[in-house]
């Protein structure tokens, strides 16, 4: 049946467009302010650039020390994702097969986990993190990463596996098929698209933290971009010129790879509430 152009759907697509011009206003003042020198700024943040500073990208990627920044963010997202993956599909998969009260009490502690601010628990973080010596240290910072994350993860984790029929692992049992292999070869596939999403949310998530990298990577060649990007902010001076330019080199990689994988987030997510 054809579906008739109403004026109904002209006003919503013209809503949907004023919102979408709404959202994109701080990239605006992001990119057009980077392109600006620092007094042009102060006088009309707003305005076009009267000439183009594109030596602020230049004097921001030296001044970052880019190349290395940048992998230390790179590395610390990579292998914090990596482990968040690992351990939470095991341990949803693991609570989802053994239904009995304490599964169902341990998915609770973890979604409980999920409320308690990150904040009231920083200091007794920081200081237990200190006592096992993980601290300045990528591997110390991916395992703090690991448990902040894991609630969340278990949480998409759990729901993807529910909607997964049960007579696919007996058949590979039959089969010969060990736990451990039934998991990987037969389960862990299946759940492509909510790991993916997992994988989106927590990159997001990760590469943009800036108070967890603050505490714990305390020495000048383990800075992540957003840390490094601080320091362009000091007691008596702001250099937005250069801060707005290191933040556009920041925010790039993640469009990047969010671009790439969009897609996946809205049919991972609807996937797990789907039986």
């Amino acid at each position: 049946m054809e579906q008739r152009y109403t004026k109904r759907t002209f006003l919503l697509e013209i809503l949907t467009i004023l919102l979408g011009l709404i959202f994109l206003i701080p990239f605006y003042f992001i990119i057009i302010n980077s392109l600006k020198s620092f007094s042009e700024i102060l006088l009309n943040t707003a305005a076009w650039p009267k000439e183009f500073q594109w030596n602020n990208y230049a004097e921001a990627w030296k001044r970052l020390q880019y190349p290395k920044v940048f992998l230390n963010s790179l590395l610390i997202t990579v292998f914090s994702n990596l482990v968040i993956v690992i351990f939470n599909s095991m341990a949803a998969y693991r609570l989802v097969r053994s239904p009995n009260k304490i599964s169902k009490i341990i998915f609770i502690l973890f979604i409980s986990a999920m409320v308690i601010p990150f904040q009231s628990i920083m200091i007794p973080l920081v200081r237990v993190t200190s006592q096992l010596g993980l601290l300045n240290s990528i591997p110390g910072i991916v395992i703090m990463y690991l448990g902040l994350g894991a609630g969340f993860s278990i949480f998409l984790y759990h729901g993807f596996i529910k909607a997964i029929p049960r007579e696919i692992e007996e058949a590979a049992i039959v089969d010969g098929c060990s736990s451990f292999c039934v998991f990987w070869r037969i389960v862990f596939p299946l759940l492509k698209p909510i790991t993916v999403t997992i994988v989106i949310l927590n990159s997001l998530w990760i590469w943009n933290d800036f108070l967890l990298p603050l505490l714990v990577l305390q020495e000048q060649n383990l800075r992540t971009i957003p840390l490094a990007t601080f320091f362009f902010f000091g007691q008596y001076t702001k250099q937005w010129d250069l801060a707005l330019a290191a933040l556009i080199l920041g925010i790039i990689p993640l469009l990047i790879f969010f671009f790439f994988l969009q897609r996946h987030i809205i049919k991972g997510i609807t996937a797990g509430s789907i039986k």
